[in-house]
């Protein structure tokens, strides 16, 4: 049995060794994360009381009359999650839902209220309430907040002031805020009242503080999503994935996305800012995680011998297209064998998933940073490299390969035998699904009894394969079959020990 150390250590290695890159580049760019308010969140929340399981979560919050949940702004799951909460809150049906938001300042008021009356659309209310402007961050899943709110809630308040970028004064925004949600609460005496505001504010000297000396009579709880020091210590836990913990009374802490995702949302939004109109550069998320599970399998990137790694990883790298560049990925990929119906494929798997890699042309397309799905990608592209990838710098001469999933190749197939080409889609899904835990420690767990998934079983998989016709419903019984490897090979890989 792994002791709690070594469990922490083997969930957190690959993802520290990442985030240490990340830090840096954010470090060089805000120097914000030295200021005392900043500090003293990040102080506040170290240590933990217990676990807590889906229903006893549910149960703090139903007990609250003010909810105050901390938004991570960079962060999409921190809005997912802040719009399904009031919905589910609203639901149970005992008491009315409200709704107050830190990104919309309470001087727009009036714009928000003709949205909620359906007098204007969300592409007025976004231009008038100045976004992009005066806020930034993506706007898709601050929409489903609204959204959810306009569904679910009796009412929507916008809550800060001026100035956002001066921390000397920040205080004066918790005095604004803490005096507009005492507002809401008499406007709606009976109602649940949710506040989504940056988890900065929510340290215990700051809003919840105005808070209880200006409603001491409320039960205030307080939500916070991710925080490192909290995340790093849950690693340690034995459950295969930590859901929410008790910091005390008042306090919970969800987890929906590790530091590392959070971070690298916030680096995508940096370089998005310093781009000004372009999009999101997504090739420094991606060469992070190449180098950073490269690293923990103790891969040379720049080894100038082939062995039992590729010969200069470095120079394999892929390359990394946006939406900006569809036409020319499209080209690219005509050139190399892949069809308009192909193309259009991958653009809805893309959709789905975020993103994907190509080992047609050694390269990444990616729209939106899916962390699980990344992973699994930049896994996939290792094991791609460590046997001659890219074609065109090796000069290798292979098949051309079509996708399924999550990308790996599948056209392989034709120059080898059906059962031939099972087992190698088996063993890519296995390494796929192995670095996809280990950079991503979440990714969810598979369902079903490993004493069912005997060799026996296996056989009969492979001999289906090789009889199917055209390879049908082949890629999926792989994938299936190569997570099940690829969770066999992540419990029993021997993870370094920590430190000490």
């Amino acid at each position: 049995m792994a002791s709690t150390a070594n469990l922490r250590f083997r969930r957190s290695a690959a993802q520290l060794h990442a985030l240490a890159g990340v830090e840096r580049e954010i470090r060089a760019q805000d120097s914000h994360y030295r200021r005392k308010y900043l500090r003293e969140f990040s102080q506040s929340f170290r240590e933990y009381d217990c676990v807590l399981d889906p229903q006893r979560l549910d149960q703090a919050i139903q007990r609250a009359d003010i909810v105050l949940i901390g938004d991570y702004h960079a962060l999409p799951a921190a809005q997912h999650y802040a719009a399904a909460a009031v919905e589910q809150r609203a639901l149970a049906g005992d008491r009315p839902v409200v709704l107050g938001v830190e990104t919309i300042f309470a001087r727009d008021q009036h714009i928000l209220d003709e949205w909620w009356r359906r007098e204007i659309d969300e592409n007025e209310l976004r231009q008038r309430i100045r976004f992009d402007i005066d806020w930034g961050y993506d706007w898709a899943p601050f929409r489903e907040v609204l959204a959810s709110a306009r569904d679910h809630a009796e009412a929507l308040y916008g809550l800060d002031c001026m100035p956002r970028d001066d921390l000397r004064r920040i205080g004066l925004r918790d005095c604004h805020a803490s005096a507009k949600i005492v507002e809401m609460r008499r406007r709606h005496p009976n109602a649940v009242i949710f506040v989504l505001f940056g988890e900065s504010h929510l340290a215990p000297g700051h809003l919840p503080q105005l808070l209880r000396d200006e409603m001491p009579e409320a039960k205030i709880v307080t939500v916070l999503q991710n925080v490192d020091a909290l995340y790093w210590r849950a690693a340690g836990e034995r459950a295969n994935k930590v859901e929410a913990v008790r910091v005390n009374d008042d306090v919970v802490c969800v987890f929906n996305a590790t530091p590392l995702e959070k971070y690298e949302s916030y680096r995508l939004c940096l370089d998005q800012w310093s781009h000004a109109e372009n999009e999101p550069d997504f090739a420094p998320t991606i060469y992070n995680l190449i180098g950073s599970l490269a690293s923990f399998l103790e891969i040379n990137r720049y080894s100038p011998h082939n062995g039992t790694q590729p010969k200069f990883l470095v120079d394999m790298l892929p390359e990394v297209y946006g939406r900006s560049s569809d036409g020319m990925l499209r080209r690219l990929l005509s050139r190399n064998g892949v069809n308009d119906h192909e193309f259009e494929a991958m653009l809805l798997r893309v959709e789905e998933r975020g993103g994907a890699y190509l080992p047609e042309v050694n390269a990444f397309y990616m729209c939106e940073l899916q962390m699980v799905n990344a992973a699994e990608d930049v896994a996939g592209f290792l094991h791609q490299a460590c046997r001659g990838l890219p074609r065109d710098v090796n000069r290798n001469e292979t098949n051309g390969d079509t996708h399924h999933g999550n990308g790996l190749s599948e056209r392989r197939g034709a120059a080898l035998p059906t059962c031939a080409a099972f087992h190698a889609l088996v063993v890519e899904n296995a390494l796929a699904y192995f670095g996809s835990k280990v950079l991503h420690p979440s990714t969810p767990a598979l369902r079903g009894e490993p004493e069912t998934w005997s060799f026996a079983t296996y056989d009969r998989a492979a001999q289906a394969a090789a009889r199917s016709e055209n390879g049908k419903g082949v890629g999926e019984t792989a994938r299936e079959w190569g997570q099940r490897l690829g969770s066999l090979l992540y419990d029993a890989y021997p993870f370094p020990r920590p430190p000490g």
